[in-house]
Protein backbone atom coordinates (compact mmCIF):
# COMPACT_ATOMS: atom_id res chain seq x y z
CA UNK A 1 0.00 0.00 0.00
CA UNK A 2 1.39 3.49 -0.68
CA UNK A 3 0.13 6.28 1.49
CA UNK A 4 -0.11 9.58 -0.77
CA UNK A 5 -0.51 12.90 1.18
CA UNK A 6 -1.00 16.31 -0.13
CA UNK A 7 -0.27 19.08 2.19
CA UNK A 8 -2.29 22.13 2.43
CA UNK A 9 -4.20 24.47 4.53
CA UNK A 10 -8.52 23.06 5.43
CA UNK A 11 -11.33 25.46 4.95
CA UNK A 12 -12.55 27.89 2.03
CA UNK A 13 -10.75 30.77 2.80
CA UNK A 14 -7.46 28.48 1.79
CA UNK A 15 -8.85 27.07 -1.09
CA UNK A 16 -7.12 28.47 -3.83
CA UNK A 17 -3.46 29.65 -2.16
CA UNK A 18 -0.45 28.51 -3.44
CA UNK A 19 0.05 26.36 -0.33
CA UNK A 20 -2.51 24.27 -1.19
CA UNK A 21 -1.28 22.95 -4.63
CA UNK A 22 -0.75 19.73 -2.52
CA UNK A 23 -4.47 19.63 -1.79
CA UNK A 24 -5.41 19.82 -5.23
CA UNK A 25 -2.69 17.28 -6.78
CA UNK A 26 -4.73 15.30 -4.47
CA UNK A 27 -8.01 16.46 -5.64
CA UNK A 28 -7.02 15.79 -9.21
CA UNK A 29 -5.57 11.58 -8.18
CA UNK A 30 -9.01 11.74 -6.46
CA UNK A 31 -11.51 12.64 -9.86
CA UNK A 32 -8.98 10.70 -11.95
CA UNK A 33 -9.07 7.46 -10.11
CA UNK A 34 -12.45 7.64 -8.41
CA UNK A 35 -11.28 7.51 -5.26
CA UNK A 36 -13.95 9.44 -3.01
CA UNK A 37 -12.08 11.46 0.16
CA UNK A 38 -15.44 11.13 2.05
CA UNK A 39 -13.70 9.49 5.08
CA UNK A 40 -12.55 11.19 7.95
CA UNK A 41 -9.55 9.53 10.22
CA UNK A 42 -6.16 10.68 11.46
CA UNK A 43 -7.47 14.25 11.50
CA UNK A 44 -7.64 13.87 7.49
CA UNK A 45 -9.82 13.65 4.86
CA UNK A 46 -9.07 10.22 2.89
CA UNK A 47 -10.31 7.76 0.23
CA UNK A 48 -8.62 3.97 -0.64
CA UNK A 49 -8.46 2.69 -4.23
CA UNK A 50 -6.33 1.78 -6.49
CA UNK A 51 -3.65 3.37 -8.34
CA UNK A 52 -0.92 1.54 -11.04
CA UNK A 53 -2.47 -1.83 -9.41
CA UNK A 54 -2.01 -0.80 -5.85
CA UNK A 55 -3.43 0.04 -3.14
CA UNK A 56 -3.34 3.67 -2.03
CA UNK A 57 -4.64 6.15 0.45
CA UNK A 58 -4.97 9.41 -0.38
CA UNK A 59 -5.17 11.78 2.28
CA UNK A 60 -5.41 15.71 2.85
CA UNK A 61 -4.39 16.41 6.10
CA UNK A 62 -6.95 18.72 8.17
CA UNK A 63 -4.13 20.36 10.94
CA UNK A 64 -2.69 22.98 8.87
CA UNK A 65 0.45 22.22 6.97
CA UNK A 66 2.66 23.29 9.79
CA UNK A 67 1.43 20.24 11.94
CA UNK A 68 1.45 18.20 9.02
CA UNK A 69 3.71 15.42 10.95
CA UNK A 70 1.00 14.35 13.75
CA UNK A 71 -1.78 13.66 10.68
CA UNK A 72 0.77 11.69 8.53
CA UNK A 73 2.77 9.80 11.64
CA UNK A 74 -1.06 8.62 12.80
CA UNK A 75 -1.88 7.40 8.93
CA UNK A 76 1.09 5.27 8.92
CA UNK A 77 0.09 3.37 12.31
CA UNK A 78 -2.96 2.80 11.50
CA UNK A 79 -2.26 0.92 7.80
CA UNK A 80 0.74 -0.42 9.28
CA UNK A 81 2.99 1.19 6.69
CA UNK A 82 6.30 2.28 6.75
CA UNK A 83 8.23 5.85 5.44
CA UNK A 84 9.31 4.12 2.27
CA UNK A 85 5.68 3.65 1.26
CA UNK A 86 5.16 7.47 1.76
CA UNK A 87 4.53 9.86 -0.90
CA UNK A 88 3.79 13.40 0.02
CA UNK A 89 2.97 16.25 -2.35
CA UNK A 90 3.71 20.24 -1.74
CA UNK A 91 4.90 23.67 -2.84
CA UNK A 92 8.03 24.75 -2.83
CA UNK A 93 9.60 27.86 -3.42
CA UNK A 94 12.71 27.32 -4.85
CA UNK A 95 10.95 26.31 -7.87
CA UNK A 96 9.59 28.29 -10.88
CA UNK A 97 5.95 28.09 -11.03
CA UNK A 98 4.81 24.81 -12.86
CA UNK A 99 7.92 22.67 -12.14
CA UNK A 100 7.69 19.41 -10.85
CA UNK A 101 10.59 17.45 -8.93
CA UNK A 102 10.45 13.74 -7.48
CA UNK A 103 13.32 12.88 -5.07
CA UNK A 104 13.55 10.78 -2.18
CA UNK A 105 14.45 11.59 1.58
CA UNK A 106 16.64 14.81 1.86
CA UNK A 107 16.00 17.84 4.03
CA UNK A 108 12.45 19.86 4.20
CA UNK A 109 14.05 22.34 1.92
CA UNK A 110 12.51 25.16 4.96
CA UNK A 111 9.04 23.98 4.37
CA UNK A 112 7.56 23.77 7.47
CA UNK A 113 4.60 20.85 6.41
CA UNK A 114 7.71 18.54 5.26
CA UNK A 115 9.81 19.58 8.32
CA UNK A 116 7.10 18.42 10.77
CA UNK A 117 6.98 15.17 8.83
CA UNK A 118 10.11 14.49 9.34
CA UNK A 119 9.95 15.69 13.19
CA UNK A 120 7.36 13.23 13.44
CA UNK A 121 8.32 10.27 11.54
CA UNK A 122 11.84 10.30 12.69
CA UNK A 123 13.42 9.89 8.45
CA UNK A 124 13.46 11.68 5.66
CA UNK A 125 13.31 8.52 3.88
CA UNK A 126 9.76 9.00 2.16
CA UNK A 127 9.09 10.38 -1.29
CA UNK A 128 8.21 13.91 -2.43
CA UNK A 129 6.86 15.31 -5.48
CA UNK A 130 7.46 18.93 -5.51
CA UNK A 131 5.03 21.40 -7.21
CA UNK A 132 7.28 24.80 -7.77
CA UNK A 133 5.18 28.15 -6.85
CA UNK A 134 8.42 30.53 -7.24
CA UNK A 135 9.29 33.10 -4.72
CA UNK A 136 7.77 36.24 -4.53
CA UNK A 137 9.24 39.11 -6.16
CA UNK A 138 11.12 42.19 -4.31
CA UNK A 139 12.30 45.15 -5.69
CA UNK A 140 16.19 42.99 -4.78
CA UNK A 141 15.14 40.19 -6.86
CA UNK A 142 13.21 37.02 -5.09
CA UNK A 143 12.27 37.73 -1.79
CA UNK A 144 13.56 35.86 1.60
CA UNK A 145 11.69 38.16 3.68
CA UNK A 146 9.48 36.13 6.28
CA UNK A 147 6.56 38.09 6.32
CA UNK A 148 6.54 38.54 2.37
CA UNK A 149 6.55 34.59 1.75
CA UNK A 150 3.93 33.82 4.55
CA UNK A 151 1.49 36.43 2.61
CA UNK A 152 2.98 34.97 -0.73
CA UNK A 153 1.98 31.26 0.40
CA UNK A 154 -1.13 32.08 1.43
CA UNK A 155 -2.54 34.30 -1.19
CA UNK A 156 -4.45 32.74 -4.35
CA UNK A 157 -2.67 31.68 -7.79
CA UNK A 158 -3.21 34.18 -10.49
CA UNK A 159 -5.57 33.79 -13.27
CA UNK A 160 -1.99 33.07 -15.43
CA UNK A 161 -0.60 30.64 -12.64
CA UNK A 162 -3.84 28.63 -12.62
CA UNK A 163 -3.08 27.52 -16.01
CA UNK A 164 0.37 26.71 -15.51
CA UNK A 165 -0.08 25.17 -12.19
CA UNK A 166 -3.12 22.85 -13.81
CA UNK A 167 -0.54 21.57 -16.35
CA UNK A 168 1.97 20.54 -13.25
CA UNK A 169 -1.07 19.14 -11.39
CA UNK A 170 -1.59 16.75 -14.22
CA UNK A 171 2.10 16.04 -14.55
CA UNK A 172 2.17 15.33 -11.08
CA UNK A 173 -0.61 12.75 -11.83
CA UNK A 174 1.66 10.83 -14.59
CA UNK A 175 4.73 10.98 -12.30
CA UNK A 176 3.28 9.45 -9.13
CA UNK A 177 2.19 6.51 -11.41
CA UNK A 178 4.97 6.21 -12.76
CA UNK A 179 6.50 6.57 -9.11
CA UNK A 180 4.52 3.89 -7.83
CA UNK A 181 4.80 1.16 -10.48
CA UNK A 182 8.10 1.36 -12.07
CA UNK A 183 10.06 3.56 -8.59
CA UNK A 184 11.46 6.41 -8.05
CA UNK A 185 14.48 6.26 -10.37
CA UNK A 186 12.47 5.83 -13.57
CA UNK A 187 9.88 8.15 -12.34
CA UNK A 188 12.85 11.13 -11.45
CA UNK A 189 14.70 10.72 -15.05
CA UNK A 190 11.69 10.73 -16.74
CA UNK A 191 9.80 13.41 -14.88
CA UNK A 192 12.47 15.80 -13.15
CA UNK A 193 13.94 17.11 -16.91
CA UNK A 194 9.61 18.20 -17.99
CA UNK A 195 8.97 21.28 -17.83
CA UNK A 196 5.07 22.01 -17.51
CA UNK A 197 5.19 25.11 -17.99
CA UNK A 198 2.69 26.46 -21.17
Amino acid sequence: MKIIVGLGNPGKHYKGNRHNVGFHCIDYLADKYSIPLKKRTCQSDIGQGIIADCQVILAKPRTFVNLSGNAVSCLLDKYKANAADLIVIHDDLDLGTGRMRLKLGGRSGGHRGVNSIISCLGTQDFHRVRVGISRPASETGRSRDEDEIVDYVLSDFTVEEEEIINSAISASAEAIKCLISEGIETAMNRYNKRNPIL
